[in-house]
């Protein structure tokens, strides 16, 4: 793999990777060079076989403050405004589109960006302290790319009050709102996230593949056309050589050995 100068990655258990953004200085901001970095790194790890489930986290005091505000403010010209949320949508859509899930782990603050990145993730997971927040408004730039991945994961007056106001909502709220799966002590984060973590890279990857995919293309279909493609779908999936394994390991009573075929 590529070596990248604010973002790490470390294999920490059979099948499961950890990308850390590592530029604890900035808040861990989205810049142009870690937002490059981190579309490199989900797309090698997309195509590492022996990865089955890729865990993100943030360095130092928290997940990420999204933007680099010092560097947006040097920008000046639109076509590089619009490079960098180009690049920054690209991110998010790598993460969505991949084939392999990506779980969230959420300490100190995820705001603007930062909380979009959270948004965008199949699961997330953070500390009971963390906080969430889409404040552009405060600083007079609307967070009009965040709120689109955020906004499919809320409902649309809480997505409305956290983008008008700015106002950065707690983990319990963000848990009850949908934005996270669940909050945990600090201590036992790591713990809980690789539980599972672990659960998930225990099946087909395949299946999982498969999955994710039916998954958000369904959800943006109407209801008849959502079935007819997830029908489609599941006789794919049924034709695949872990399905008929799975199904047989179940009736004879058995951990099933997948071929992801």
């Amino acid at each position: 793999m590529k070596k990248h100068t604010t973002v790490k990655i470390k294999k920490i258990y059979s099948g499961i990777s950890l990308v850390s953004i590592n530029d604890p200085k900035t808040y861990n901001s989205l810049s142009f060079k870690t937002l490059s970095s981190l579309i490199s790194v989900f797309k090698e790890l997309d195509k590492d076989n022996s990865t089955k489930v890729i865990i993100i986290e943030g360095v130092g005091k928290g997940f990420s403050a999204g933007h680099n505000l010092k560097e947006v403010k040097g920008l000046k010209k639109r076509g590089k405004y619009l490079k960098l949320f180009n690049l920054c949508s690209k991110l998010m859509l790598q993460i969505v589109e991949g084939k392999k899930p990506v779980i969230a782990k959420v300490h100190g603050a995820a705001f603007a960006a930062g909380c979009q990145l959270v948004a965008s993730c199949d699961l997330a997971y953070s500390t009971k302290d963390a906080i969430f927040a889409t404040p552009g408004v405060n600083i007079g730039l609307f967070c009009s790319t965040p709120m689109v991945a955020v906004s499919r994961k809320v409902n649309r007056k809480v997505m409305m009050k956290m983008l008008l106001t700015g106002e950065p909502i707690k983990a319990n709220y963000a848990k009850e709102i949908g934005l996270i799966n669940d909050f945990f002590p600090r201590n036992k984060l790591n713990k809980e996230i690789l539980k599972i973590a672990k659960k998930i890279a225990s099946k087909s990857n395949l299946t999982i593949k498969i999955g994710k995919r039916a998954f958000y293309k369904q959800l943006e279909m109407p209801l008849a056309k959502a079935y007819a493609y997830t029908s489609k779908m599941m006789t794919l999936n049924m034709m695949a050589s872990d399905a008929k394994e799975g199904i047989s390991a179940f009736i004879e009573k058995r951990k099933p050995n997948w071929k992801n075929k």
